[in-house]
């Protein structure tokens, strides 16, 4: 249920997080002036916190997030104040260690030979403590840290940088390895979000493999298109935010490894990493082929297939998202079927993919060829012309404009059962923490 309410108005997290004009920094107080991120700042450090609230630091102020205004360090973090003599930190991260869960999505703020661990904003019994007291090797006055998890890093890993250095803090053995990533430009501080790196340096980024330390693409970028909501910056191509009233998910699925896209006009979302925030992107970011929106969407066999008008985009699953050889097809002669696709979904560990179209839920099973249509359901008034559809543990989730529909039976229920869950807008509201229009 909790997956459901949190799909039923992502319209507001879209509403967010895509280029909306930002509220300017303005004067606090009697005349003295917030620190203003869009006129080009170089931050201290960048860290999310355990919600997936990403705070940029600077002096003694921080952002909460990718807009807004400053907001003077201490009112988020008591500790950073006089009484520590703190007036800044120097590098922050978020630590990923599941094996203890003491530690687990804890920020750790540094300062000089000092290391402050918070979890929900409140200080840790015993900090500050010494550096090496926690993290033994690692040097004092550092310029940036970031996690890496194992998978991302071959251990649960830290990246602490000083100067070109990178010091490799393994989690769990506490080894130190440090490499020298001379081409990398010294980070004055560092983030990993969305299972991505990024190096802060000036008013610039640079992404890189926090491996190798590798850079692929045109570098560096101006952090105020991307990480932050400026006039006259952005890098959504012009794209006008709709009120919320006027949002509807058009697509969603889940991949066999627990990824959920939802799509929304030209824009998708991945509800699994909230850990991170929720963010939307153009959907050409990550399926480039496919430019004009999504009308329906299933996964099957470490595949995506993405139908928009009379075209099935299969792609695997895996990023960077592949296009397979000779896609897209029609309709037709993918899945021997023809019409305006409404919505798709298709259960984990089956092989039926399930298609709305008008008033009429249809079955095809995809082990054969030519596929074959195995029902033909009449659907309730309700679900007549619906937006989504997506096949989960939590059971079958059907949308419709702004109401959503969840039943927890089989495929076939859905014509018969009066037994499901109907969500409409509020709960995301105040999650969201954004008033929309």
């Amino acid at each position: 249920m909790k997956l459901l309410t949190k799909s039923l108005f992502l319209c507001l997290a879209f509403c967010l997080t895509n280029g909306a004009s930002a509220h300017h920094e303005e004067a606090a107080g009697e005349g003295a002036a917030l620190p203003d991120r869009c006129a080009g700042i170089e931050f201290d450090a960048v860290a999310p916190d355990e919600k997936g609230t990403t705070f940029f630091f600077k002096g003694n102020h921080l952002w909460k997030g990718f807009r807004g205004e400053a907001h003077l360090s201490n009112e988020f973090f008591k500790e950073l104040d006089d009484n520590h003599n703190i007036g800044h930190v120097d590098a922050a991260f978020r630590m990923h260690n599941t094996e203890n869960p003491d530690d687990h999505d804890h920020i750790y703020l540094f300062l000089d030979d000092k290391v402050f661990s918070y979890y929900n904003y409140t200080l840790e019994d015993g900090y500050p403590k010494g550096i090496q007291e926690d993290f033994p090797g690692v040097p004092a006055h550092l310029d940036a840290a970031a996690e890496c998890p194992k998978g991302e890093c071959p251990t649960d890993s830290v990246l602490f940088f000083k100067g070109h250095d990178v010091h490799v803090y393994d989690i769990a053995t506490k080894a130190v390895k440090i490499k020298t990533w001379s081409h990398l430009p010294v980070c004055t501080s560092a983030l990993r979000w969305q299972e991505h790196y990024y190096c802060f340096h000036g008013h610039n980024f640079t992404r890189f493999n926090p491996v190798s330390g590798e850079v692929n693409g045109t570098y560096p970028k101006d952090a105020r298109r991307y990480f932050m909501s400026c006039p006259n910056f952005g890098h959504g191509g012009h794209y006008n935010i709709p009120k919320c009233s006027e949002v509807k998910i058009d697509a969603m699925t889940s991949d066999d490894v627990g990824k959920t896209y939802f799509f929304a006009g030209r824009m998708y979302m991945r509800l699994d990493t909230h850990r991170d925030g929720l963010h939307a992107f153009p959907i050409t970011r990550a399926w480039k082929e496919v430019t004009g929106g999504v009308d329906a969407a299933f996964s099957y066999t470490d595949k995506i297939y993405l139908i928009k008008d009379d075209q099935v985009y299969i792609y695997k699953a895996a990023a960077p998202h592949t296009l397979i050889e000779g896609y897209p097809k029609t309709l037709k002669e993918e899945l021997n079927f023809e019409g305006h696709v409404d919505a798709a979904f298709l259960c984990p560990g089956e092989h039926i993919a399930h298609i709305f179209k008008g008033s009429s839920l249809y079955g095809i099973d995809l082990t054969t060829t030519p596929r074959i249509v195995t029902q033909d359901l009449p659907m309730p008034s309700a679900l007549h012309d619906v937006d989504a559809a997506l096949c989960g543990p939590e059971g079958i989730k059907v949308g419709k404009k702004t109401v959503y529909w969840i039943y927890p039976d089989v495929t076939a229920e859905i014509t018969l059962s009066t037994e499901f869950s109907k969500m409409t807008p509020d709960v995301l509201l105040l999650e969201a923490m954004i008033v929309c229009d």
